[in-house]
């Protein structure tokens, strides 16, 4: 008897224990002003539509949202605003650090009101795993188990203990935090380290970078990578995510301004012939079994699989349209 090629979905065949990351939206978009905050929440309703999935989270901010003073009113806003979002939104709130004395509020207040709204908890000025897990009771005890913690690492000790923060199982990404890391220096950092080109020039800084997105590799979460403040040049900006990518090993990155969002998308998506090339790959392995083929001469098996399904991954995270003959394994 002949038997049938068979058709287990690649997800479910390549990503074992060397699977990767868990899969986000490519772009983390932040603000902290209501309006801000609101016109976000639309945007990301408008390309969801746009482009069928959901190409970037929105993070609703306290840190440097909240007006001093106005912690607790800041945290109910967040609370509602989360609360309104449309259906299948992906939000999350950035909370005080641990020993701010508005953190505790921050969670019993926003993730007591709305943590069934929310896709995970941004946790900035973290210096060790003993900060998690404070976090990590907080979200136990108004959450329970649902929600996972982003990471901001913004110290040089922080860096140093990047590793083990990683691979604390509540910790699902980490993201670089340039200017504090730069202004936590005393001076030793010229301020040109903060700016889109000498961010990736000055040695400490681009050393940091790399200790962080090993340190998500090493444990399979997501390395978010930082800021451009200069957010009205869309060419910097474009040109810092694809150099966060394809030399730094970052598979996310940040957004402080709507038109940031777009040039993110399309510096983080793969081309279009490596879209081809992973499609017809991965029909002709799924048509073997997995086991290795031959493709224009080249030997291709189980390793250099996941690494095509995974790019595949990549184009759908960005909003490309992909080829008929795959679409239906995103459906």
């Amino acid at each position: 008897m002949t038997r049938q090629p068979a058709a287990t979905h690649p997800a479910r065949v390549l990503l074992g224990p060397q699977g990767g990351a868990a899969v986000l939206p490519v772009c983390d978009h932040y603000s902290g002003v209501e309006a801000r905050m609101r016109k976000s929440l639309q945007l990301q309703a408008e390309m969801t539509r746009e482009f069928g999935t959901c190409v970037f989270d929105v993070t609703l901010d306290c840190e440097d949202g909240a007006p001093v003073g106005g912690e607790a009113e800041h945290a109910r806003l967040v609370a509602a605003l989360a609360r309104e979002s449309e259906a299948g939104a992906r939000v999350a709130v950035r909370v005080h650090p641990v020993d701010h004395p508005a953190f505790a509020q921050d969670m019993d207040t926003i993730l007591g009101e709305a943590a069934d709204r929310l896709c995970h908890v941004m946790l900035p000025k973290v210096e060790s795993v003993d900060d998690i897990l404070v976090a990590e009771k907080a979200l136990q005890r108004n959450a329970g188990g649902r929600l996972q913690l982003h990471v901001l690492i913004e110290s040089p000790a922080a860096v140093q203990r990047a590793f083990d923060i990683a691979a604390h199982p509540r910790v699902q990404s980490l993201s670089f935090g340039l200017m504090d890391f730069v202004s936590a220096h005393g001076g030793a950092i010229p301020a040109s380290a903060m700016g889109s080109a000498g961010q990736f020039s000055h040695p400490l800084v681009l050393r940091a970078k790399l200790e962080i997105a090993s340190a998500c590799h090493a444990h399979g979460k997501v390395p978010s990578h930082c800021v451009v403040t200069e957010f009205k040049d869309t060419a910097a900006m474009q040109a810092a995510a694809r150099r966060a990518s394809q030399e730094l090993g970052y598979t996310r990155m940040w957004s402080i301004h709507p038109a940031q969002i777009r040039p993110i998308l399309a510096a983080m998506a793969p081309a279009d012939a490596e879209v081809a090339d992973a499609a017809r790959i991965l029909l002709a392995a799924q048509a073997a079994e997995w086991a290795p083929i031959s493709d224009a001469g080249t030997l291709h098996d189980r390793a250099s699989y996941r690494y095509f399904w995974q790019l595949l991954e990549r184009a759908h995270a960005t909003g490309m349209a992909l080829p008929p003959t795959v679409a239906h394994w995103f459906s």
